[in-house]
């Protein structure tokens, strides 16, 4: 992408396929259970690429009107769990999903549908097959309206965290085997620093040690389990980074990731 004066055609943004490639592969190897290997270090590598001369530039997308028409790829929670895009495997996979794409850099696009749970294929020709439920509020469907609460939540957070969309982005860590991943976002030359950690494993972790940027309190400001019926969050989960150095940060802390989750961690 270039600018007119460079001989190009002068677009400020552009598609990027990293992220969404790397995280439907993640999700679609979760969902062959405990035991398969999830490519973290995929999605570890699109989140810190650069491909253009600003991060924020690229458009990114795990859903969109190609990706998911009919007969072609499927919608994150049919893919998540092919036997019920309702239970919690295909809720909290996805809800990793739509979270990866709100907190890495760039400019998150959602697909009409994507921000409560749809799983039906997308099509020009509506019929029953592809039409989204709309009706389901309605109904007081608790799965729909709680994954609606989640990704409007995780959206505003976006709005009111100016890390979240600034240019710094940094791999924390990252680990295949146990699935996790862990990055920090920051405003270039201002700070305010913001820690994301994420997991597709299928149960928590207590006490996982990840490094922080600078010692002293960072206050958990998302976590994905609040979300899910199915699950009970005490606490406000904040964390102390007074551990030692580690992952070539100068902090550490204590983290209890929740299983197939996201947290936000943001100083003081």
């Amino acid at each position: 992408m270039k600018d007119r004066s460079e001989g190009g055609a002068g677009f400020d943004a552009t598609w990027s396929d990293g992220i969404r490639n790397s995280v439907r592969a993640a999700i679609a190897s979760a969902s062959q259970g405990a035991s398969a290997r999830v490519p973290m270090s995929a999605i570890a590598d699109a989140i810190a690429a650069i491909r253009l001369r600003d991060r924020w530039r690229a458009v990114h997308a795990i859903e969109n009107h190609d990706i998911v028409y009919m007969g072609r790829d499927e919608r994150i929670a049919a893919l998540a769990d092919g036997s019920n895009p309702r239970s919690w495997y295909a809720r909290s996979r996805s809800r990793f999903a739509l979270g990866l794409l709100l907190t890495a850099p760039g400019i998150p696009m959602l697909f009409m549908g994507q921000e409560m749970l749809a799983s039906k294929p997308w099509s020009d020709t509506p019929s029953v097959d592809t039409e989204i439920d709309w009706a389901a509020f309605d109904r007081g469907d608790e799965v729909m309206a709680g994954f609606l609460r989640f990704a409007s939540d995780l959206i505003g957070l976006r709005l009111t965290t100016p890390g979240l969309r600034g240019e710094g982005c940094a791999v924390i860590h990252v680990h295949d085997d146990n699935r996790v991943l862990a990055f920090q976002r920051w405003v270039e030359d201002d700070g305010g620093d913001v820690v994301v950690v994420c997991s597709l494993n299928e149960s928590p972790f207590h006490n996982y040690a990840i490094g922080f940027p600078a010692e002293g309190r960072w206050r958990e400001v998302f976590n994905s389990d609040i979300y899910d019926r199915e699950v009970t969050v005490t606490g406000d989960g904040s964390v102390h980074a007074d551990g030692p150095p580690l992952h070539g940060l100068p902090a550490s802390a204590a983290v209890t990731i929740p299983a197939n989750g996201l947290l936000v961690f943001a100083r003081g």
